[in-house]
């Protein structure tokens, strides 16, 4: 494990408090807090006394909206902890949290309800290889055998769950537990450490049992270990230990211990377990592929903040060399800036400190070149990124606007720092629509994002639904004639042109040509015909962008001193929008492909919310390396995937998502396509 100087002692670990939304995370980090001294007396999430959670939206919500970090020593190591929201709306956190720690502690509880966000999490960390634990939460409301839990926890999970405690149960009520590892028992003191109990009777007896069982899973891994189980051979406890502590840091099992944070209950033995079995800094470097022992300092960035006094915060994992105020460290661009503060996070309280060394998470202050996911280093040369953040798409969509045109420039600049901060935000300019658009991951993480605009920034934002890409096009064909005349006094201007307006296939566009013999039109005002004929397009009868139409010049007349490009591009302006209501216009919906990806039971729940929104399911099939999740693939009206989410996440426990793309324009008639034109004419009354 990694030393840290010559003091002897392991360097400062890494830890992420992770798992599914409301399974009492930040309590975990709350109860880890009081319990080494951190915190005089442990907080609660109902009152909005933790440390973890401190943001404004985060207490308004009562749920993590973004990670907290909080350091603490435990028997004279030093640790952090990031307790990573659980929410699938800001799981990016986590994400980008997690290559850079040591271990992740995986907080679950047996409520079979959670098991898809569950699978969703341990994803994440078995994907990125780091090793894990499972902390059985709220074990004093537990109803069913912990043997009965793992089985319907072990589905979620590609590794075999390792059950390293058993509860003591009295009178219906678990009031302590068996330590497998150890073979003692122990009886919960609320907030304290758990006193010491004889191991007797039938808990002995059940001891027996899931020790055996557990050193078997161990065994799985280790030849020595498996002959001494069949020659019935007790294994010395510290070659148990030393098991342990390799299969967990070799991604071989998935440990899991009891507990109830609330209560205090099981943290001693978290504690420990993070102590003796959890690697350090070398082995986090090795996974990660990053230089060992070099000279230079070199930081992955964790998680950017900005705070109202301090401006820009990388909260960075050193692991290698030192971070000081004032050092050069340079991003993944190749850009440099100089550091403006080295810093500790207890929560939302900030603390100027010395320079960090390797192991230790800190904020770094002013490295505006700096983002999250980026590698920085001290060198002269940028570092490869030790890892790939891969976007996730978004899947909501709302459209914002600062209500006082005065705050446009602030709202820019607001928005630059909250996307720095979220990059799971996606920010699109519709110049079509005259709008900008802010795409997520859900309804929450948009409202939180409007939240901190307002509180934060102080500008009142006016939101509504994107529009709708509509358009319109025409079943037949006219010939129009187009004329622009008007005298004035000196020169006029006359303008005359006869227009062949057809319709195209679908997805065809826009075409235009000429067929003027004669010079009955100046060839020189012909390219000022079509440009009219575009403006017109711009807004055909029904109130929408007209397309797949042919517009062919076939006569006009001019004037040799009246006539101009103006007079003709008015003209053609003119002949377009006087003939499209003549060619029996019809309002074009945009149709995508959609892919949904959910729990397998649930497949007909969400088969049948498409139908339900006029979609077209194509087929379904099991998705690629998801065992028991499928792919629904559907075409559907641009109209109804607004919010389509919000339907789907209550169908799926919470976890289902799709991608989308464009597909193609279709006809939309009857009374769904009078309520668009008769929106569309409201809006612009």
């Amino acid at each position: 494990m990694s030393n840290n100087g010559n003091n002897g002692t392991k360097s400062p670990r890494c830890i992420a408090v992770v798992g599914p939304f409301q399974s009492g995370k930040t309590t975990l980090l709350e109860a880890i807090l009081a319990r080494t001294g951190a915190i005089q007396r442990q907080g609660s999430v109902d009152t909005g006394s933790t440390v973890g959670d401190g943001s404004k939206e985060s207490r308004l919500h009562k749920m993590s909206v973004e990670v907290s970090v909080a350091s603490t020593a435990f028997l004279n190591e030093s640790y952090t902890f990031i307790d990573c929201p659980g929410s699938v709306e800001f799981l990016h956190d986590m994400r980008a949290a997690l290559p850079a720690v040591d271990a992740a502690i995986v907080v679950c509880e047996a409520d079979e309800r959670k098991l898809p966000q569950l699978s969703m999490v341990l994803r994440e960390i078995e994907e990125l290889g780091v090793p894990h634990m499972l902390f059985l939460n709220k074990i004093d409301k537990a109803d069913k055998r912990v043997q009965e839990t793992l089985a319907v926890l072990q589905p979620a999970s590609r590794l075999p769950l390792l059950l390293r405690q058993i509860p003591i149960w009295r009178d219906g009520i678990v009031v302590g537990y068996v330590d497998l590892a150890l073979e003692r028992a122990f009886v919960y003191r609320e907030h304290s450490a758990s006193q010491v109990v004889p191991l007797e009777g039938d808990d002995l007896m059940r001891e027996k049992e899931a020790r055996f069982q557990m050193l078997e899973t161990l065994a799985d891994h280790d030849d020595a270990l498996m002959e001494q189980l069949l020659e019935e051979i007790e294994p010395p406890r510290d070659r148990v230990f030393d098991d342990l502590a390799k299969e967990l840091r070799e991604g071989q099992v998935t440990p899991v211990l009891l507990g109830s944070a609330l209560h205090g209950n099981g943290i001693q033995r978290l504690l420990k377990a993070l102590r003796h079995e959890v690697c350090g800094l070398d082995d986090t470097l090795k996974r990660l592929g990053a230089p060992a022992n070099g000279s230079d300092a070199v930081g992955y960035v964790q998680k950017t903040l900005h705070t109202s006094h301090g401006g820009k915060m990388s909260i960075v994992r050193v692991l290698s060399g030192q971070v000081a105020d004032g050092t050069m460290l340079m991003g993944a661009k190749g850009e440099a800036a100089r550091v403006s503060g080295v810093f500790k996070l207890h929560g939302q309280h900030i603390e100027k400190r010395g320079p960090a060394t390797a192991g230790e998470t800190v904020a770094l202050g002013k490295l505006d070149p700096v983002v999250t996911g980026d590698t920085i280093t001290s060198g002269k040369a940028p570092l490869a990124p030790l890892v790939e953040i891969a976007p996730v798409p978004p899947v909501l969509a709302i459209a914002i606007a600062a209500r006082d045109r005065k705050d446009d420039v602030k709202l820019g600049q607001a928005l630059h720092k909250l996307l720095e901060e979220d990059p799971s935000l996606v920010l699109v300019h519709n110049a079509e629509q005259s709008e900008i658009v802010l795409h997520g991951q859900g309804e929450m993480q948009l409202r939180v994002a409007i939240e901190r605009l307002q509180d934060r920034f102080q500008i009142q934002i006016a939101t509504h639904p994107p529009r709708v890409g509509y358009r319109e096009t025409i079943r037949k064909g006219v010939v129009q004639r187009g004329r622009h005349k008007k005298q004035s006094g000196g020169h006029g201007q006359f303008g005359d042109c006869v227009l062949d307006i057809q319709p195209l296939p679908r997805s065809s566009g826009f075409q235009f040509a000429e067929k003027i013999t004669g010079g009955v039109v100046p060839r020189q005002y012909i390219p000022s015909i079509e440009e009219g004929v575009k403006d017109g397009l711009k807004e055909g009868p029904l109130g929408f962008p007209v397309v797949d139409v042919s517009v062919t010049l076939i006569d006009g007349s001019y004037h040799t001193v009246d006539s101009s490009d103006m007079a003709f591009r008015t003209a053609g302006r003119i002949g377009i929008h006087e003939a499209l209501p003549n060619c029996q216009p019809v309002l074009l919906e945009p149709i995508h492909h959609v892919d949904v990806f959910c729990p397998s039971d649930a497949t007909a729940k969400v088969n049948a919310i498409l139908s339900g929104r006029r979609g077209q399911i194509l087929g379904f099939e099991a998705r690629d390396g998801w065992p028991g999740w499928d792919v629904v693939r559907a075409e559907m009206p641009e109209a109804e995937i607004g919010d389509l989410i919000v339907e789907l996440r209550s169908a799926t426990a919470g976890v289902g998502t799709f991608i989308t793309r464009f597909d193609h324009m279709a006809e939309l008639v009857g009374r769904a396509a009078d309520q668009v034109i008769a929106a569309k004419k409201a809006a612009a009354a």
